[in-house]
């Protein structure tokens, strides 16, 4: 049986340090971590003992989270973030936007997309009804528009399906602009796309193990690389109560994707 590449999505466990989040990856079946860095409580000195502690613990970030783009003049931080990410060897940076204007957003996207020149980083757009990058379409006009071996498309699986997507329009993303993928499971029906709280709700309490909800989830990996890492984002509060250890939350995770995805490989 081929193995799936996974990582551990740092939004499993939004209660965990930067710390935690390494000592959870290395001690489950993850190929790769996943990191959170928020501008509050990240300093210089977080990224060199971040960075130390996956290099002795033998744990590749697949990601770093988020770069919010937000209404206004640019945010230095945006690219502070991929400087972080750079330092830290993690592959991708994640960005969602909250700036209606799509000029705006374009223009902030394609400075991280400049930064990020020459680090090995790529700068993942992300998609979803609770963004103003609503649809699938959206993010690839935004990403049609911007210049850069580092602009990337990312896929959640929750977000494509509560914003009506399609297997087809993910067969026909660019292949270059793919780099990883966030699939999680849920029940077939979503929120009331007028209700902003309960949109929240489903993407951060709602989402199940890979196979165990009614999401497409076969026509998404059917449809995207073989070979794509695939970040696991089951965010769920049902998961989070079952499982208050940290470490056999993220064993639980690896257990359920591998089972579902592995056999699929």
């Amino acid at each position: 049986m081929t193995r799936r590449l996974i990582s551990l999505a740092a939004g499993i466990m939004p209660e965990a340090t930067p710390s935690q989040l390494i000592e959870a990856a290395a001690a489950s079946d993850f190929d790769f971590g996943g990191m959170w860095a928020e501008r509050e409580t990240w300093t210089p000195a977080t990224t060199r003992a971040i960075r130390q502690q996956a290099r002795d613990a033998g744990v590749q970030l697949l990601d770093l989270e988020v770069a919010w783009i937000m209404p206004g003049p640019p945010d230095p931080w945006l690219t502070e973030l991929v400087d972080i990410a750079a330092e830290l060897g993690a592959r991708n940076l994640l960005c969602v936007s909250s700036d209606p204007d799509i000029a705006a957003t374009t223009a902030k996207f394609q400075a991280m997309v400049d930064r990020a020149k020459g680090t090995g980083v790529r700068i993942n757009l992300e998609f979803g009804i609770f963004t103003e990058v609503k649809t699938i379409h959206m993010a690839r006009s935004i990403l049609e528009a911007v210049e850069g071996e580092a602009k990337a498309l990312l896929v959640d699986t929750l977000h494509w399906a509560r914003s009506g997507g399609t297997a087809e329009e993910l067969a026909a993303i660019p292949r270059e602009w793919l780099s990883y993928c966030q699939p999680c499971d849920a029940p077939a029906e979503g929120p009331d796309t007028s209700n902003f709280d309960a949109i929240i709700d489903d993407a951060i309490n709602r989402r199940m193990p890979l196979g165990q909800g009614r999401l497409e989830l076969a026509a998404m990996v059917d449809a995207l690389p073989d070979h794509l890492p695939m970040a696991v984002e089951e965010r769920s509060e049902a998961l989070r109560d079952a499982f208050p250890d940290l470490i056999e939350r993220a064993r639980e995770v690896a257990r359920t994707s591998r089972k579902w995805l592995d056999p699929r490989a």
